[in-house]
């Protein structure tokens, strides 16, 4: 018992420190800007690679589904399989949201100081908060099933991101606190707090999907 719960501590702590690796790795386009650019001023280069960025993320979600379910392929294997099953899919549900938030960040901008925005800047952020939401769970969903067609996983994402919201709220706070320790302390967060704190997304997240993912059997007939 001892040693089986030894083996299982070192196999969660390397899972967990490659994750971070392969995290970095699917995200390097966003993270070369980071360092290299101005982000306040570069944020179209922002916008066309975050899509870039998407694969790396489903990849991610795909080792922790394996590692949840006790599959050996190693994280390497699952990650680079996941990586290239979801790239096309991937790609195209995160351009799709980014030009979304670009829509609503530039309507946000021209309506600020005037006074249609006191009516409207609540209705695009709220807007906003339901695509991210909308997204996250799209890229769960993909990881889960990269042959999915993205119209109905773009209607079941987002009806579940509705119907779920104390789900779909914890998820977005764990982000949002992720999102915060990359900008204060990228690297602590991207080394050490990233595969937990994104275990829990993913975790909450695919439970939200659990009725999408996992339909219940209809009866038997004979």
């Amino acid at each position: 018992m001892r040693h089986d719960t030894i083996q299982a501590v070192f196999d969660g702590v390397y899972t967990a420190l490659v994750t971070n690796v392969l995290l970095v790795a699917g995200g390097l386009p966003l993270a070369l800007l980071a360092v290299t650019t101005d982000s306040t001023r570069a944020w179209p280069l922002y916008a066309l690679a975050a899509p870039l960025c998407a694969p790396g993320v489903c990849g991610v979600f795909a080792v922790m589904s394996a590692y949840t379910a006790g599959r050996a392929d190693g994280p390497l294997r699952t990650f680079g399989r996941a990586w290239q099953a979801t790239a096309r899919p991937a790609m195209l549900w995160a351009a799709a949201a980014t030009a979304v938030l670009v829509v609503l960040g530039v309507d946000a901008y021209a309506l600020w100081g005037h006074r249609a925005g006191a009516l409207a800047l609540p209705v695009l952020a709220m807007l906003a908060v339901l695509t991210v939401a909308t997204t996250l769970l799209g890229l769960v969903a993909i990881a889960e099933q990269p042959a999915a067609r993205l119209p109905r996983v773009a209607r079941a994402c987002l009806y579940l991101a509705v119907r779920r919201w104390y789900l779909t709220g914890v998820s977005l706070l764990v982000l949002a606190l992720l999102a915060q320790l990359v900008v204060l302390r990228p690297a602590i967060a991207l080394g050490v707090a990233a595969a937990p704190l994104l275990y829990v997304v993913w975790a909450n997240s695919r439970f939200c999907l659990r009725v999408a993912l996992d339909p219940p059997a209809g009866p038997r007939t004979t």
